[in-house]
């Protein structure tokens, strides 16, 4: 069962988003995803959002298994104001009335017994999103936010320090392992044609590497996955050779750029959304090592191999000076709220 978020996030977001629940006052709110990491975070922000600021958002989330959600976080999913109907986004049927927000947030990424299965990846993605802008779109809804990736700019050239939204890279057609960045990439082309076409007004989060409390501890994350084991014990298993680097942002940071893009993001733009302060793979495994207090030292998996590190991150000087956001939480300190939420979680 997952414990609610620090109160301390949650009042961090609302007292950077005044403008969001002012605009959004007893709107309803469709979300798709809401049982994810960031969907399970966008609900849990706006739901505090209502107790604090009065803002009175209604929400309905769509969820495969309803009666799973509830089980596992009745406090998200078993609260006043929230109503859960089960379905896939594929090919969901639901009479909910009228909407005035979507957030598009679902994803099989996270999964990893589904994110095998490309075809499915690609699915969800593709035909998922044009059945959620159909539906927004004939339930009445004027505001639309995807949740994209960095996956759609494909890999990152050594000579690109960081990826900003005018890169025009793409993922390999010809390698099936790229069906999550090749969905989202047609995701983006639907939303944009939809605001073309429609009076829905369509915004884009091009999302890069998160941390915080709440991401899943065996899945895709390598952050969730080094803090399960150093906190277990057990020596950090790097399957690689441990030199690409990434950045992570904190998810209290992400849902205040999020809540930004969606009231405030220019109408079928997209925003990268994530950090630029780059880490290895193995510099976060020493960091979470370190924090955690482990004593056997995480070694990787492959030797190193020639030419320049893989990189994944982005630019975000579009976003930072638009929305006027800003990376709040160092890394260091994300990880360190990331694990103590996960200790307590486990000695609760």
């Amino acid at each position: 069962m997952r414990k609610p978020l620090p109160r301390e996030d949650l009042d961090f977001v609302i007292e950077r988003t005044a403008n969001v629940w002012s605009a959004f006052d007893r709107a309803r709110l469709f979300i798709t995803g809401g049982t994810g990491f960031i969907g399970s975070w966008l609900l849990e922000v706006v739901q505090h959002a209502n107790v604090v600021t009065g803002s009175r958002i209604e929400i309905v989330a769509l969820s495969r298994d309803p009666d799973r959600a509830i089980g596992q976080a009745p406090h998200l999913f078993n609260a006043a104001g929230i109503a859960l109907i089960k379905g896939d986004v594929t090919n969901f049927e639901a009479n909910i009335g009228t909407i005035d927000v979507c957030i598009h947030a679902a994803t099989d990424v996270a999964d990893s017994t589904k994110a095998g299965d490309t075809l499915r990846v690609f699915d969800t993605g593709v035909l998922g999103t044009r059945r959620v802008l159909d539906f927004a779109q004939a339930n009445g809804a004027s505001r639309f936010l995807l949740t994209s990736s960095g996956a759609v700019y494909g890999a990152q050239p050594a000579t690109l320090a960081r990826t900003p939204e005018t890169f025009s890279g793409a993922p390999d057609t010809l390698d099936a392992a790229t069906a999550y960045g090749q969905s989202k990439r047609a995701a983006e082309w639907l939303a944009s044609a939809y605001a073309l076409h429609s009076d829905l007004r369509v915004s884009i989060a091009r999302i890069f590497a998160l941390v915080g409390p709440a991401i899943p501890l065996d899945g895709p994350f390598a952050a969730g996955n080094f803090i399960r084991d150093a906190l277990a014990g057990r020596p950090i298993s790097i399957e690689g050779d441990g030199r690409p680097l990434r950045s992570y942002l904190y998810m209290a940071d992400a849902c205040i750029w999020l809540l930004h893009v969606l009231l405030a993001g220019e109408h079928g733009n997209a925003y990268n959304v994530g950090s630029e302060r780059e880490i290895s793979i193995i510099e976060l495994a020493r960091a979470i090592e370190s924090l955690c207090g482990s004593a056997v030292p995480a070694v990787p998996g492959l030797p190193p191999k020639a030419g320049p590190a893989p990189r994944y991150v982005p630019d975000t000087a579009k976003a930072r000076k638009t929305l006027n956001v800003e990376e709040f939480t160092p890394i260091e300190l994300a990880l360190a709220k990331t694990i103590n939420w996960n200790r307590m979680a486990v000695t609760a």
